[in-house]
Order: structure tokens, then C-alpha cells, then sequence
């Protein structure tokens, strides 16, 4: 028996080919939530035709968005407390069906490492990791990011890497190591891209931002920085800025409201089967969002990557690029975006099905 340990609705997006994928073989995984993200996951689930989670590491009635590191440890602690109080319950879910056990892990959230160590430890299952082997070099940024796949790499049993660059970063890696060609996003955005776009009194033309990780909102004169540079960008046209509560909270205690006009949206989070068609929409993209600066570099979208480091240098190049976090970079990109319109890789790559193929090969589906 699969199952799933997952936490955040991009976790459930970039897992929902996969699990349709092993679904198509007769099998049906489960899904153990962890609960980091809540609000939106119903609707998630119903944009990607995923089952209700089997079980909460966090029970139903008590789960809420988490939205500072300092609710990590509480958050953590329930989910270990759950997984240990009910080890017996779930060790016989993942043997029910005569194959191997197996949990499935993705990405580099607080989950990954959590849901490795859970089913290595608690349940005695193989683990693998989807989205395996990325690195930034740095220990501290993006943190936690960084340190979240280190630890996950040093359970697991299989690491499902999405190039041929994370495949060396794993070189000495214990377990099996597949390169899978690409982010299984590539997948998900196909079930996706061409939704109907719903959004009222969208201009013609438009910018996109998406600006939310801790190391940037955490620094105010950075997060006002990038802010103020994409305000006067607005000018030129206007940008649609997808702001979720923790960043509208950190906008009203800089008293940067002002900011935000009919030039410079400032607009709710999406869910993905919307989100995407807007994407797909934008002249450019400005984003410290990796799973959204992949989604870019797939469509051939302009975008720049609002970070000090990324885990994925083989997306940078004229399409995809690297600010550093120094608004002279953000500004020049914004200068030059025009120019930078890439390739379209979506007919070309098709990693779920890699780690399906591969699944079946070792036994498991």
C-alpha cells in the first residue's frame, strides 16, 4: 500500500498526477494530512479530483493554517503525537493490500522531513521523495527550505530528482535515485492551464507578483523595497499582487497600504485550477515562489525570482532570472522583460509518469 504524507495545498497539487497516475493501475492511495496549510484545501481537493485525507496528523477540528515559524514546534508536536498514538492503525493501512508499504514525501515544506522520519521510523516503511535533491548551497537561505531536504535525503529510500543537476546533488545519497526530467508541476499545470479565467475587470495587459517567504517579508526594508519598485512599474502597467493574510498583515504594520492602488492590485490568493490561466495570462512574473518560477520557466513566461539563492539554477537564463534580492536586479528585469519571452516545455516532459513506471518496477503498484 502508497500512502501519501503531505501538508500544503502545493504539496497537493504537485502530488495529484502522481496519485491519478497510481490510481490508473488499479490502486488507491491513501493520503495523511498534516494540516500546515487548511483554508483551502477542500477546494484543492475538488479542483483535482483527490479524496478527502484518510487520516489528519492533526485532527480536523483543531487545524489551521500555519502561518509563523513560531507555531512550528505545537504543530509538529501534534503530528508526532497523532502518528505515534496511532501507529498501529496506520501500519496495518499500509500493509492491507500484500504489497511493500510505502509513504510517498514531496518538495521541502515542514512536512517533508516530519513525514520521512514518520514512516521510517514510526510506521518501519520504505520512504520516497518526490522532488528530491534540490540545493541552494546555503544552509540559511532559503531557511528552512534548505534544511528541510537535507534531512528528508538522509531517511529516505528513494529520491524521485527532477534533473539530471539534482540526480548529482544525491550522488551519495543512500537508496535508489531517479531522474524523473522535470517537476511533476509540469503535469499538474495540464490539468489546469486551460480552465477558464475568472477574475473581474482584469486588465488587458497585465504584471503578476507573488511575494511571501518568510526571509523576504521578514525583512522590512527589503519586502518595502521590492514593493515600492513594482508600485512605480505599475505605472507602466498594472500589476496584480496575490497577497495571502500574513503579507496583508505585514503590509498594514509597515503602513504600506498606500502602496496599492488600480495600478498596483492588490489581490486575494487563487486557487491553482484559477490561479494557473492567469498565469499563463501575465506579460511577467515576479515571484520568491520556486514551484512558481518552475511554472514559468515551463510556459516560456518571463519571470524573476525575488530570492538571494534558488534550489533550481538550471530554470536561469534569459526567461528565468535570479535578482538576489537587490532591487537594482528586480529593476532591470522589469526593464528588459519584453525581451525574454522563452520556449514552452509542456509537450515535452512527463515526470509522474517516470515515477509510476518506476513504482511498478520495484514493486509497489
Amino acid at each position: 500500500m502508497i500512502s501519501f504524507i503531505l501538508g500544503t495545498t502545493a504539496e497537493l497539487i504537485k502530488i495529484a498526477p502522481v496519485y491519478h497516475g497510481i490510481a490508473e493501475r488499479g490502486l488507491r492511495p491513501k493520503i495523511w494530512f498534516t494540516a500546515q496549510h487548511v483554508d483551502e484545501v477542500a477546494d484543492v481537493l475538488a479542483d483535482l479530483k483527490l479524496p478527502e485525507p484518510d487520516v489528519w496528523l492533526v485532527p480536523e477540528e483543531k487545524a489551521h493554517n500555519l502561518e509563523s515559524p513560531a507555531q512550528v514546534p505545537g504543530w509538529a508536536a501534534q503530528v508526532l503525537r497523532t502518528a505515534w498514538g496511532r501507529r498501529g492503525e496506520l501500519r496495518a493501512a499500509l500493509t492491507e493490500d500484500g504489497r511493500p508499504p510505502l509513504v510517498l514525501v514531496h518538495g521541502d515544506t515542514f512536512t517533508t522531513p516530519y513525514g520521512s522520519l514518520i514512516g521510517k521510523r514510526i510506521l518501519k516503511a520504505r520512504v520516497g521523495h518526490i522532488e528530491a535533491g534540490a540545493r541552494s548551497g546555503s544552509i540559511l537561505s532559503p531557511l528552512p527550505e534548505e534544511l528541510n531536504r537535507k534531512i528528508a535525503a538522509k531517511v529516505v529510500d528513494m529520491h524521485f530528482a527532477p534533473s539530471a543537476r539534482e540526480v548529482n546533488n544525491l550522488r551519495n545519497a543512500r537508496g535508489v535515485v531517479v531522474d524523473t526530467e522535470a517537476n511533476t508541476a509540469i503535469d499538474a499545470m495540464r490539468l489546469a492551464i486551460n480552465q477558464p479565467l475568472d477574475v473581474p475587470n482584469l486588465p488587458e495587459r497585465f504584471g503578476l507578483a507573488t511575494l511571501h517567504r518568510f526571509e523576504l517579508v521578514s525583512r522590512a526594508d527589503k519586502y518595502r523595497e521590492a514593493l515600492e519598485i513594482l508600485r512605480e512599474q505599475s505605472r507602466q502597467m498594472p500589476i496584480l499582487y496575490m497577497a495571502g493574510a500574513p503579507e496583508r498583515e505585514k503590509i498594514r504594520a509597515l503602513g504600506l497600504d498606500h502602496l496599492f492602488d488600480d495600478r498596483f492590485i492588490a489581490q486575494p490568493k487563487m486557487r491553482y485550477l484559477k490561479f494557473l490561466p492567469l498565469v499563463a495570462r501575465a506579460e511577467y512574473v515576479v515571484t520568491d515562489s520556486g514551484g512558481l518560477s518552475a511554472e514559468c520557466y515551463y510556459l516560456g513566461l518571463p519571470c524573476a525570482v525575488h530570492r538571494e539563492r534558488t534550489e533550481t539554477p538550471q530554470h536561469l537564463g534569459e526567461t528565468v532570472v535570479l535578482t538576489e534580492m537587490r532591487g537594482d536586479k528586480l529593476q532591470n528585469f522589469l526593464d528588459t522583460y519584453q525581451n525574454r519571452r522563452g520556449e514552452s516545455w509542456m509537450d515535452k516532459y512527463h515526470p509522474s509518469e517516470i515515477i509510476v513506471n518506476s513504482l511498478a518496477q520495484l514493486g509497489y503498484c
